[in-house]
């Protein structure tokens, strides 16, 4: 879960959060990260910007702190992915920087949150990387682990994207969010050329994406070729150079919070 996410759930819960806020663009706060420190920053604007909102991390509204929570649990997953498998054989020489660039960025993301929550930050749960038995050689076999990160990666700029019309009353932290989700998704599209695939997402199953049908939950959808009330394959139809899958290509879609926490409970032991 990155930083938009964070805050359009902490809206659900406290709908005067961007009221809240409103100092964090009067003063600026963001005007003088540029694009190259603006994924390192992230972290600790959100807390600079929760702690300004709230005051103590004692006294965020009990519905905040089941959302940092929530999304602390899936920052200790993917951590945790990252962590166990970097200095793993299996993991071919030239491809362990990128996956050490993610690793720490989930590790700040965890010390982020476990900063704002304080005493209230849930402990390390336990976790199962073969999915109940679904995944039996995680760390063994580089396919299966570059799988398991494209699904957790893809679904990761899914999430984000569901959530983007939430921020349109907070312009200063949805042009935050937007720069850091440019970076998640490079992550994304990093993970799936290493495993050979396109950069994108085509079609809604699991099988187009060189993955096991058991994660399809990660890619429904992404058959859509309906955007804005308009089918785009229809309407291009009589251009030989616009297939189906082009349309589909072009557009991410949003999934919601319940597929999300359908897609992991299974890594968690």
């Amino acid at each position: 879960m990155n930083l938009q996410n964070l805050f359009s759930e902490i809206e659900k819960v406290d709908g005067e959060i961007f009221d809240r806020l409103a100092h964090v663009s009067r003063r600026g706060l963001f005007s003088s990260l540029t694009k190259k420190t603006i994924a390192a920053a992230a972290p600790a604007i959100m807390a600079s910007a929760l702690t300004k909102s709230y005051g103590q991390s004692s006294s965020l509204p009990q519905g905040v702190k089941d959302v940092l929570n929530f999304a602390l649990a899936l920052e200790y997953l993917e951590f945790n992915f990252y962590n166990y498998g970097r200095n793993l054989s299996m993991i071919p020489v030239n491809y362990r920087p990128a996956f050490e660039l993610i690793r720490q960025h989930e590790e700040v993301h965890v010390r982020l949150l476990k900063t704002v929550l304080g005493a209230d930050a849930i402990p390390m749960p336990k976790f199962d990387f073969s999915a109940k038995g679904t995944f039996t050689d995680t760390f063994t076999n580089f396919a299966t682990f570059s799988a398991i990160a494209q699904t957790f990666e893809d679904t990761g700029v899914r999430a984000y994207k569901g959530q983007a019309g939430n921020l349109q009353a907070a312009p200063a932290i949805l042009q935050v969010a937007l720069q850091i989700h440019a970076t998640e998704a490079a992550h994304a599209a990093n993970v799936r050329y290493m495993r050979g695939q396109k950069g994108w997402i085509t079609g809604g199953t699991a099988a187009l994406q060189g993955l096991p049908s058991v994660v399809d939950a990660s890619y429904k959808g992404e058959e859509n070729t309906v955007q804005a009330g308009v089918d785009l394959a229809a309407a291009l139809a009589g251009d030989s150079r616009i297939t189906p899958a082009m349309v589909m290509q072009a557009f991410d879609e949003p999934l919601d919070k319940p597929t999300i926490l359908g897609i992991v409970a299974p890594f968690f032991a």
